[in-house]
């Protein structure tokens, strides 16, 4: 006998979305912890650079770009769209201090844009066909959950930069906002005040770079590549940055460029420089983690 569908009651529903949301949490715990045999293994090894080594990863970098090309523009498109209506709306006066942080805080959040095209590399990596939508087959990673996690720190993070970057702008030429772009520019170029704004938010941000770039550059492509949980990710991320600090600091000194560069005119630059940095990351994983 067929059975009539069932509709559920509110305390069904509920139930159901609670153990729903459960086994969401538990699966994302597991993610973050890492799996059983990996946790009690020895953490990856890192290993040393050259300078040279990041040539070599940028002319991967742009070998991955040109066979994915038109997949990986498509995807990258996005990121000048959000820049743009991001600057569009600090176009009020109010928040025109807050333009270049703006611009500036891509660098932040770079790596959670970039975690799509480390995939593709790495499937080309392995011989296996690769497309616009296998950038989105990490969720179906078995650590998607300390992707996601660590992904959302670095929004905080990027938060944090924009309070602080407003922060200094108090403290220099505000607290009153500008009353023209104009008037914003010159106070910026031809004042104390503005030089030393311009000196504390570089300085600032430098702060702000190091410590992204210190636990982003590998911990995203090794929770790809390896169930190993994210502390370890994390952890292993800073040690190979250290490790390695006259490359890594020349690396953070390329991506910081590119995006300066991609950035002209109206971010849509980034629409290339993106894909390149993003693939180039990849490659440099490989070489500053030992297989």
């Amino acid at each position: 006998m067929a059975t009539r569908d069932h509709i559920r009651n509110p305390v069904e529903w509920v139930w159901d979305l609670l153990k729903e949301t459960t086994v969401a949490a538990e699966t994302t715990f597991r993610s973050v912890r890492g799996g059983d045999e990996t946790r009690l293994t020895a953490p990856p090894q890192v290993q040393r650079i050259e300078l040279a080594d990041l040539r070599d990863v940028l002319a991967r970098g742009f070998s991955d770009f040109g066979t994915y090309r038109t997949d990986v523009i498509f995807l990258s498109l996005i990121y000048p769209l959000i820049g743009l209506i991001l600057m569009y709306a600090a176009f009020d006066y109010r928040l025109l201090p807050l333009i270049f942080p703006l611009a500036s805080g891509f660098a932040l959040v770079g790596p959670i844009a970039a975690v799509g095209l480390y995939e593709m590399s790495r499937r080309r990596e392995q011989g296996l066909e690769a497309s616009w939508a296998d950038a989105f087959g990490v969720v179906r990673s078995p650590a998607f959950g300390a992707i996601l996690v660590l992904g959302l720190a670095l929004v905080v993070i990027f938060l944090f930069w924009m309070l602080a970057a407003y922060g200094v702008y108090e403290l220099t030429l505000g607290p009153e906002p500008p009353i023209s772009i104009d008037a914003f520019i010159s106070d910026v170029l031809s004042t104390a005040a503005g030089w030393t704004m311009i000196v504390l938010g570089i300085g600032v941000g430098f702060l702000f770079a190091v410590l992204v770039l210190s636990i982003s550059v590998v911990s995203f492509p090794l929770l790809l590549d390896r169930d190993v949980g994210l502390y370890t990710a994390v952890t292993t991320s800073v040690r190979a940055v250290w490790a390695n600090p006259v490359p890594m600091a020349l690396w953070g000194l390329i991506v910081a460029g590119g995006l300066v560069l991609g950035s002209i005119p109206f971010l849509v630059g980034l629409g290339i420089v993106m894909p390149v940095l993003g693939h180039a990351t990849w490659h440099l994983y490989r070489k500053l983690i030992a297989h």
